[in-house]
């Protein structure tokens, strides 16, 4: 089957569909004829004579029917049929800007999840925006980097968000409240600006736009965390998983979820049948590792922080996990040894205040782990979600300044269902 792309779009020839991200749409065969007219010829003109002769196989029909024909084709590229462009005695162009392989790439660099995967889209996008700023593709992109780059802890959350904001809202400006980006705009919600009622109404407005969407069912699912509703938050990840149990993320926020529930046998098991599914996913590694480390069995955690900081090594923080680790069974030495690499590296890369927090009470020193703590905060960091049910952090919860810090952090906030350390 021969097969053409372009933007967002598949021309299948044989059976003349065309398709936007894997979706079919409606096009009368004609109209399908034109396109691959205007394809084959992109970027040049097509006059009626030669439209006549590759579209309608030489058989005569007035220049008002190509002209109709041709306004179809526009009205089912939506956003995108402004690519067409008509000019009297030339005919029809397709022109598909260079942006859109911008756009590709910036896809593809996304697709690897690493912080310099999504680096090198971030680049992509931006540079697509600048080529055409009309493109919603590129401002949809550039928005997604910042949010992941902020939420997956890769650099500074705070200037992230910001970033984030800009783009999203530009997005919007020119394609609308799509329910990717109404979930978007949730997440953040959440995650930094701890707008928690607000954060719900739009994730479930988005699933009830969306219900197929996974990322929704996983967002909720955080939200439901940071809300104690932790009977919540296993309820919905267990729908997902019906629904979607090969997507990355899934399997992996169950293992978290059950973590938070301090069901860390059950957590183990899980962490099991993820890898099994998805090894190489450094979130589903840690996850797992925490478990098996709250079940006992320490020697296999560590072999799994270290599994994912091999992973992804560009993620500094991960170390200090491993390193909390390492404090917690007998090994301070090498544990000391991390800290002062991570103080070190920290001098010229973001290192995520909260685990470097989970490191220092580790080694038994709460002070700086609360100013840890206090820098999350004003550096925004997303791992706040799980301030309030975090097993990490149980040996702070006695300490006056950490109802304090809970109580800056969630200023409104559902009372909790109780959480047995």
């Amino acid at each position: 089957m021969e097969e053409i792309t372009f933007g967002p779009f598949r021309l299948e020839t044989i059976t003349t569909t065309l398709l936007r991200d894997g979706h079919e749409l409606e096009l009368r065969p004609q109209a399908f004829h034109a396109l691959r007219a205007l394809i084959h010829n992109r970027g040049r003109y097509v006059g009626y004579a030669q439209m006549i002769n590759q579209a309608w196989d030489g058989n005569l029909v007035s220049k008002h029917t190509v002209a109709v024909t041709i306004g179809e084709v526009k009205k089912t590229l939506g956003e995108f049929g402004f690519w067409i462009s008509y000019r009297p005695k030339l005919g029809y162009r397709l022109d598909v800007p260079h942006s859109d392989d911008l756009v590709k790439q910036g896809w593809h660099f996304w697709s690897r999840r690493t912080r310099e995967g999504i680096e090198k889209a971030l680049d992509c996008f931006q540079q697509a925006a600048i080529e055409n700023p009309s493109d919603f593709r590129a401002f949809e992109g550039i928005s997604l980097c910042y949010l992941l780059l902020g939420t997956y802890g890769m650099r500074l959350p705070r200037e992230m968000y910001n970033g984030f904001l800009q783009a999203h809202r530009r997005a919007v400006e020119l394609c609308g409240l799509t329910p990717e980006r109404r979930a978007d705009r949730a997440h953040g919600l959440h995650l930094f600006e701890h707008r928690l009622e607000e954060a719900e109404t739009e994730l479930l407005q988005a699933q009830q736009e969306s219900p197929d969407s996974p990322e929704v069912y996983v967002r909720l699912t955080m939200l439901y965390v940071t809300r104690g509703r932790l009977d919540d938050a296993l309820n919905i990840l267990l729908r997902a998983r019906v629904a979607h149990s090969l997507w990355p993320t899934v399997p992996a926020h169950e293992i978290l979820v059950r973590f938070f529930r301090r069901e860390f046998e059950t957590a183990v098991a899980c962490g099991k049948k993820a890898l099994e599914l998805h090894p190489y996913l450094y979130l589903g590694r840690l996850f797992y590792g925490e478990s098996l480390e709250h079940s006992g069995k320490y020697t296999l955690a560590l072999e799994q922080y270290r599994l994912a900081v091999i992973m992804s090594p560009d993620l500094p923080w991960l170390q200090a996990v491993e390193g909390a680790c390492m404090a917690r069974h007998g090994r301070r030495k090498e544990a000391v040894a991390i800290l002062a690499e991570l103080t070190q590296i920290r001098k010229t890369q973001y290192v995520d205040a909260y685990f470097m927090a989970v490191l220092m009470d580790a080694l038994g020193d709460s002070d700086q782990a609360f100013q840890e703590l206090e820098r999350a905060y004003h550096e925004k960091s997303p791992l706040l979600f799980a301030l309030r049910v975090d097993p990490r952090l149980d040996n702070l919860r006695p300490d006056p300044r950490f109802e304090a810090l809970l109580n800056r952090v969630f200023t409104s906030i559902d009372e909790p269902q109780a959480v047995s350390a």
